[in-house]
């Protein structure tokens, strides 16, 4: 099964958490879609949203991974299929020219007032930070405002993944 991350699961030791079979294929654009932190959690913070624009200016930089379908009812989980996000299949894009189509999750829960906690854009960063994203797209992720959670064991445990402290 070929899944295309976007936001905190582009870091391959955070999505290991949830898919242990989990292999990076490379980075991949999403063509007609921009990247938004307004998909409402269930903590009430901001988590990232893959949004169609249909606008061909606009891409979504991600990273495809390759999945044991066994794996997927925990990932489903982990995304609240169903109530956070919904899946479908898009056509992702190489820089090489070649294609090829991927599971995404897409944001069904969207407010403009939610703001993502410090910890999750730490995870998205260093995700993006992982694959080589072009600068500019960090510098963009890098400009979303975060606040810290109030809910500081939460918050230890998911700056632990990537051996920080927040």
């Amino acid at each position: 099964m070929l899944y295309f991350a976007y936001g905190s699961n582009m870091s391959l030791a955070r999505l290991r958490q949830r898919v242990p079979s989990a292999e990076r294929l490379g980075v991949y654009q999403l063509p007609g879609y921009q990247l938004r932190f307004h998909k409402a959690s269930l903590d009430g913070s901001a988590k990232c949203d893959a949004l169609y624009t249909g606008d061909a200016s606009h891409q979504v930089l991600g990273v495809v991974y390759k999945m044991d379908p066994a794996e997927r009812p925990v990932l489903d989980k982990a995304e609240t299929l169903g109530t956070g996000y919904n899946a479908k299949q898009v056509v992702l894009h190489h820089v090489d020219g070649h294609s090829l189509e991927a599971l995404i999750y897409y944001a069904i829960r969207i407010r403009d007032d939610v703001i993502p906690y410090d910890w999750y854009k730490h995870h998205v960063l260093v995700g993006a930070r992982e694959v080589q994203l072009p600068m500019a797209y960090i510098k963009t992720i890098e400009s979303v405002i975060a606040i810290p959670d109030p809910d500081r064991l939460r918050a230890s445990r998911e700056w632990a993944i990537h051996g920080a402290a927040g």
